[in-house]
């Protein structure tokens, strides 16, 4: 999936006024592509991440993914989006805490209309997962849930793989062995891969590094 922004803005009003947090993205990300998304607290990370993943809307600019600009879209179209064609990894997992680990690795790919045993087999087995699959999220170490979140996202092979901080809660060992797969994994389904990291280290894994400073691609 190919992505190009342009001249992308977002402002927030606050009670001391108007706050601008990106100032006039210009991004092009190829096919396939992983990328880091590099910065200090507050030059616009994350905010570039939710507008690209349809969480929220600029106030002026493009964001065209495979061909389409999603800030253009309605509230239902970007829901379905979200739903088919984006994958989102966040720091904080987000599992479904009444569902096991075989339920939530199925959750988004039925979602999706894109349930298939045999990939997510696949997965599971890539991820070392399989003898937890009865087991539900608060029985997980927090490496083992950034594993089944994985698993969730790639289960529904996404065009494009958006991550927010996805090893920030993680040792340095299970940080490497979760990017490792994150990387491989996205890599076979021809994903382009999008990170947002505090760790240059991270970063340096990547294809390439974006870096943000004020709202503004340096």
């Amino acid at each position: 999936m190919v992505i190009t922004l342009r001249n992308l803005r977002k402002s927030y009003e606050t009670a001391e006024g108007r706050l601008e947090v990106l100032r006039g993205i210009n991004l092009d990300l190829g096919a396939a592509e992983s990328v880091a998304l590099t910065g200090e607290s507050g030059s616009g990370k994350s905010t570039l991440l939710h507008l690209v993943a349809g969480l929220d809307r600029p106030n002026s600019g493009e964001i065209e993914i495979g061909g389409r600009d999603i800030s253009k879209l309605n509230d239902r179209e970007r829901a379905a989006y979200r739903r088919t064609e984006v994958g989102l990894v966040f720091q904080q997992f987000n599992l479904v805490p009444s569902l096991d680990v075989a339920a939530n690795v199925a959750f988004h790919a039925k979602l999706a209309g894109r349930h298939d045993l045999a990939w997510e087999n696949k997965l599971v087995e890539r991820l070392g997962i399989g003898p937890l699959l009865t087991r539900y999220p608060e029985q997980l170490s927090t490496g083992q849930q950034q594993r089944v979140a994985i698993g969730r996202t790639l289960a529904a092979r996404p065009g494009l793989v958006l991550a927010d901080e996805p090893t920030g809660n993680l040792d340095e060992a299970n940080g490497d062995a979760v990017l490792d797969l994150m990387l491989s994994l996205s890599k076979g389904i021809g994903s382009t891969l999008l990170v947002v990291t505090h760790s240059q280290r991270l970063a340096d894994r990547l294809d390439r590094q974006v870096h943000l400073r004020c709202g503004r691609i340096e």
